[in-house]
């Protein structure tokens, strides 16, 4: 019998509007969104369904929207007798699939990936920091690129997204030149991300150790199924080494392709994206075409979804 990984989005996937029809059709929908605005004291619920996309944008804002949504979504499928044996997720998305495996306390991981969203905003003034996405071109030769780019400005790969798109990001200089070698070297795209900061790499330092602060205030509990850790793509359920991940995990990069090997290692042969988007779906199509995949990040895609789990 296979089993099933639930994997959550990270930032990127958020639109106006999202988590709203669950809102208007599932009590548990409403009842998460109330206690993430009362948690963060501001209307989180707001933003997603009717505020404006410069706000949603803002990481401080976007992290806890993205998380709320994600976690209702793992909610509505367990009320439907769709359980996760595994789950992973992508950079922010681990908090997300931490509160499914319940080591983190919903309430907490809202309050955490808030802080954690202005954290990483802080830790490099606007501007200053940028990342690309790299597309058609080997590991070994964007590594090698970025290490001799790094003279006009830090940078490096941060996220192992799939077989022929890896992210860079670092200093603003570092990234352009980066790139510009990159295309020179035979990359079929080599574009500049609409982010505000160079997530995941060295140059979060500062974020981490303030994340590492206020992990320290709330209380983790061990998983209650494996969870695939983004720093090194190993499944975990200790408290202890969960916690050690999460604070790595701002300052260190995304190996997302070593997290979905070793879900399916551990026998994962259906995958659910809980959440906004299907981007996750589509680094599973060039990750391993045999794996199957959905998505549900509405009404419409939980139906299709839980039906076709269910024939």
């Amino acid at each position: 019998m296979g089993k099933t990984a639930f994997i959550f989005p990270g930032q990127g996937a958020q639109t106006v509007g999202m988590g709203k029809d669950f809102y208007d059709n599932f009590d548990t929908a409403k009842k998460l969104f109330d206690e993430a605005d009362d948690a963060l004291g501001y209307s989180i619920k707001r933003m997603c369904f009717d505020g404006s996309e410069d706000d949603l944008k803002l990481t401080a804002n976007t992290q806890p929207a993205i998380l709320v949504v994600s976690v209702i979504v793992g909610e509505l499928l367990k009320a439907e007798g769709i359980n996760a044996d595994i789950a992973g997720g992508h950079s922010l998305g681990e908090y997300s699939a931490l509160v499914a495996a319940g080591s983190l306390k919903f309430r907490d991981a809202v309050v955490l990936v808030h802080k954690r969203g202005k954290f990483m905003q802080e830790a490099v003034p606007v501007g200053e920091g940028s990342m690309a996405a790299i597309i058609g071109l080997d590991d070994d030769t964007i590594i090698k690129t970025c290490a001799a780019a790094s003279e006009f400005g830090e940078v490096q790969a941060v996220n192992f997204n799939c077989p022929g798109q890896t992210v860079i990001a670092g200093k603003t200089r570092g990234v352009e030149i980066a790139v510009e070698q990159l295309k020179s070297a035979g990359a079929k795209k080599a574009v500049i991300l609409p982010v505000s900061a160079p997530f995941h790499s060295t140059l979060m330092a500062p974020a981490a150790k303030k994340l590492a602060l206020e992990l320290d205030k709330v209380e983790l509990q061990d998983a209650t199924f494996p969870i695939a850790a983004n720093v090194n793509g190993e499944l975990e359920t200790s408290a202890a080494a969960i916690k050690s991940n999460l604070i790595e995990q701002a300052d260190h990069p995304v190996k997302w392709i070593a997290c979905v090997e070793s879900m399916k290692n551990f026998g994962a042969d259906i995958f659910i994206e809980c959440g906004p988007g299907k981007t996750l779906c589509g680094f599973n199509r060039r990750i391993d075409k045999t794996i199957k995949s959905f998505n549900v990040e509405d009404i419409d895609s939980l139906q299709k979804t839980v039906a076709a789990l269910k024939a």
